[in-house]
């Protein structure tokens, strides 16, 4: 069975239904670039928390190795905790972006199959996503450092 195309010369009931497959169709590209922008709010705010944190770890272990203070254990454990906290946070964001692209996926999906979308173009993987589990390993490495003295942000001729 042949689809004509509608085109400007199409009756009027083909024209609105086209028109308004286009624009659900459309509505859909809005809502993934909209869950785009809200994981990209999680990374901003991960990142802050995670280099912050760092920064104030760093900082007073610099302090406490150079005999300025001899007990920098709280500020380091505040580091410490703030860069768990955007570990968390984006964990968090990840999974909740996962969980709400499949399901938006799976809606475009039924309302092709329903005929009520074309859904010719493609759904790639985004690319915030990839930058939130590259910042997550960042952030994993980091914290490994920090707690376990393992990993490439550990200084080597402390000691």
């Amino acid at each position: 069975m042949s689809v004509e195309p509608v085109t400007g010369k199409s009756g009027s009931a083909s024209i609105s239904v086209e028109l308004s497959s286009r624009r659900t169709g459309m509505s859909f590209q809005r809502t993934r670039m909209s869950a785009d922008r809200t994981l990209m709010s999680v990374i901003r705010t991960a990142l802050s928390l995670i280099s912050f944190g760092f920064t104030i770890y760093q900082v007073f272990q610099k302090l406490r190795d150079a005999g300025t203070l001899s007990h920098a254990a709280a500020p380091r454990n505040f580091g410490v905790t703030l860069v768990l906290l955007g570990i968390v946070m984006l964990v968090v964001g990840i999974i909740y972006h996962v969980q709400f692209m499949i399901g938006l996926r799976r809606e475009r999906d039924d309302m092709r199959d329903a005929g009520l979308i074309h859904a010719q173009s493609g759904y790639p993987v985004s690319f915030t996503l990839i930058t939130a589990v590259i910042l997550l390993v960042v952030g994993l490495v980091a914290i490994a450092s920090m707690v376990f003295g393992i990993g490439p942000f550990t200084d080597a001729t402390a000691g």
